[in-house]
């Protein structure tokens, strides 16, 4: 059994796969998944009604299992209010800052072939969207066997 939540078989060889400077997307119920992501991406649909399964909740499953070396979240026009989303995303306890970026710039960065996994949820808040970079392992983490 797995010492960690994460337990689903795609996610976890996906991570696997994944290595230092590859990208896991984490999209809202709004995010245009069919034209918003590389085409090497593999996509793990969570969406099976609105509300049921919100960015945040994946967030706290996969924080666990990997190290983060950046975050960016997708942020509206200048002059329109913030989501709630970025707000919560950047009051929790992150192991990085969580960067501001426009739509557009998130969506060419989603596109990008460093995009190892995309998460598609049920999130109906907008602008929910959160892209990361994996990093390295902290020093002392592992042990040679």
């Amino acid at each position: 059994m797995r010492l960690t939540d994460l337990l689903h078989p795609g996610i976890l060889h996906s991570l696997a796969g994944a290595g230092h400077g590859a990208r896991v997307l984490l999209a809202d119920g709004h995010y245009p998944e069919g034209t918003a992501t590389g085409e090497h991406t593999r996509t793990v649909h969570l969406n099976l009604a609105p509300g049921l399964l919100d960015v945040t909740t994946v967030l706290d499953v996969l924080l666990p299992a990997l190290s983060v070396e950046s975050a960016h979240v997708m942020v509206p026009p200048e002059g329109e209010p913030e989501s709630p989303a970025v707000a919560e995303y950047r009051s929790r306890p992150a192991p990085v800052p969580v960067e501001a970026v426009g739509r557009f710039e998130f969506y060419d960065a989603a596109r990008s072939p460093d995009l190892a996994l995309a998460f598609v949820t049920a999130d109906i808040r907008t602008y929910a969207n959160l892209l990361l970079t994996i990093g390295v392992r902290a020093e002392g983490t592992l042990t040679p066997r």
